[in-house]
């Protein structure tokens, strides 16, 4: 008795199969770089590329080394664990070149929103503004020395920004 009767779609069927896998295999060959999987589940090649690109960001300790003035005022404060360029941006280029790359003028009342923004998602204790209703659009530094803020700051004494 013959088991399977007219088997001859289910011959052309595992053909097909077999010839898709065979053409998803070399495809896969070019599409697919041959460094991929020397680390794991990476591209080998990846960290080449990426330690090839330019730096962007100097580092904590390049802003420490030339404004240490700064530094002392920033340990004192609220935002002594806040890396420079979180606020400032990446400074490699001013790092670099010092006396020719001057960063630009930070927009406080823009900047330090993206911190404390009033969110229900952020604890309770962390400082929270709706800066439409603190400030009337007055600048934070008016009130606020940045390095080192709270109320009891040199700006906040003296009426305006150092």
């Amino acid at each position: 008795m013959n088991l399977f009767k007219d088997a001859g779609h289910l011959l052309r069927f595992a053909a097909l199969f077999v010839i898709a896998f065979l053409v998803f295999w070399a495809i896969r060959g070019f599409v697919v770089p041959r460094s991929f999987g020397q680390y794991g589940h990476y591209r080998g090649a990846a960290i080449g590329e990426i330690g090839a690109r330019p730096l962007h960001f100097a580092g904590h300790d390049a802003c420490e080394t030339c404004h240490s003035d700064v530094v002392d005022v920033k340990k004192a404060g609220k935002h002594a664990h806040v890396n420079c360029e979180a606020c400032h941006g990446p400074q490699a280029k001013h790092a670099a070149d010092p006396g020719n790359v001057t960063p630009v003028k930070l927009e406080t009342a823009a900047l330090c929103v993206r911190c404390h923004a009033a969110s229900a998602a952020r604890p309770k204790t962390f400082p929270q503004v709706n800066a439409a209703d603190h400030s009337n659009g007055v600048a934070c530094e008016t009130c606020h020395q940045p390095h080192s803020p709270g109320m009891d700051t040199p700006a906040a004494n003296a009426g305006g920004a150092k």
